[in-house]
């Protein structure tokens, strides 16, 4: 949890993040990522709609622009992918943010 909150002061402009059963019971991680402002991807290397019931609602989910999940070690790579393409459209890194 810290190092979500210290984020932006250590200069990350995205966050990946496998909270792993976290992700279904932390309101408090929901909370700092929501805090902090920085794009974030949830990953989860299993499919958690195809695993137990409770494993189906995510906190964290709902903080991230985009979840991944059922990729095995894989859904790094796309989460990198995904969250460069953020990154790089954002209005903060085109110059737009000022014009807004």
């Amino acid at each position: 949890m810290d190092l979500i909150h210290e984020a932006r002061t250590r200069g990350a402009i995205g966050i990946i993040l496998n909270a792993g059963a976290y992700s279904h019971t932390s309101i408090a991680l929901h909370d700092a990522l929501i805090g902090v402002k920085i794009p974030t991807v949830e990953v989860h290397i299993s499919n958690i709609h195809a695993r137990e019931s409770f494993r189906h609602h995510s906190f964290t989910a709902k903080a991230a622009f985009a979840s991944i999940c059922g990729f095995g070690i894989d859904g790094y790579r796309l989460a990198i992918t995904g969250l460069a393409a953020k990154i790089a459209t954002s209005p903060t890194k085109t110059g737009l943010e000022a014009q807004a």
